[in-house]
């Protein structure tokens, strides 16, 4: 996969689909510094000058419906988490993705991912996937809640190139291995078995009515939808922005 590098651009998502002109898909771009990087909910992404990895990785997959489309997120999780086990052996246990994309070591985030499809009718014609993965940054100065990086749980610095470089292959490889139907369930069965907060009762808070609860994750539907079980055995669904696990507790 070609990966282009730059020192500058204000969102690698925003530059990657500048580039289309230029280049064919699948490519990747990669930012030294991002100055209006884009996480979700509309949150900015914040990353040191040349610290982290700060990413886009484009592709065409024209073979995934749209109502399937919950398998990129599914690919480019599992890819990540691929990508930190090989380079935190120490840590593998707790890295884990938190429903429904965003990567946690422990009860720490490590990495978030922003995923633009574009549509035709029925299929996705281009997928943008960004990823933010905090590689060597030490100090955090925003107001997010709990980030960590790679040299704060290893105690060592690592080379941005090489963990982009990473990412991207390991991306490509496990979405095309997802495309056939066998492979889409497999990827849903390893998707599934890195959750966060999979094990047990935890508790969430609905966005709209601040109502918490304690219940487990029993489902992730083929559309990524969030299926939660209380204890008592009452179940309910939700998408995204839905609902949110409550950390700290």
């Amino acid at each position: 996969m070609d990966l282009i590098k730059v020192e500058e651009t204000e969102s690698t998502n925003s530059l990657a689909v500048r580039l289309l002109s230029e280049y064919s898909a699948p490519f990747g771009v990669m930012a030294y510094r991002q100055t209006a990087g884009r996480g979700q909910r509309g949150n900015s992404w914040e990353s040191a000058p040349g610290a982290n990895v700060t990413m886009s990785v484009v592709c065409c997959p024209d073979t995934v419906r749209a109502a399937d489309q919950f398998i990129i997120s599914q690919a480019i999780s599992v890819s990540i988490v691929d990508v930190l086990c090989h380079y935190l052996p120490d840590h593998v246990a707790d890295i884990a993705v938190k429903w429904p994309n965003d990567i946690y070591v422990g009860d720490n985030k490590i990495c978030g991912i922003l995923i633009e499809n574009s549509l035709n009718g029925n299929s996705i014609v281009r997928s943008v996937v960004g990823v933010g993965l905090n590689v060597n940054q030490t100090e955090f100065v925003s107001d997010a809640p709990n980030p960590v990086s790679m040299k704060q749980l290893s105690g060592c610095g690592f080379n941005v190139d090489d963990v982009a470089g990473r990412i991207g292959e390991t991306f490509l490889r496990v979405f095309d291995s997802a495309r056939s139907s066998d492979g889409s369930a497999k990827l849903r069965d390893r998707y599934f078995s890195m959750l966060w907060r999979s094990d047990g009762y935890y508790p969430y808070v609905e966005t709209a009515t601040g109502h918490r609860f304690e219940a487990m994750i029993s489902d992730i539907g083929r559309s990524g939808l969030l299926t939660l079980t209380e204890r008592d055995g009452r179940s309910r669904t939700y998408a995204f922005k839905e609902v949110q696990a409550c950390l700290g507790d």
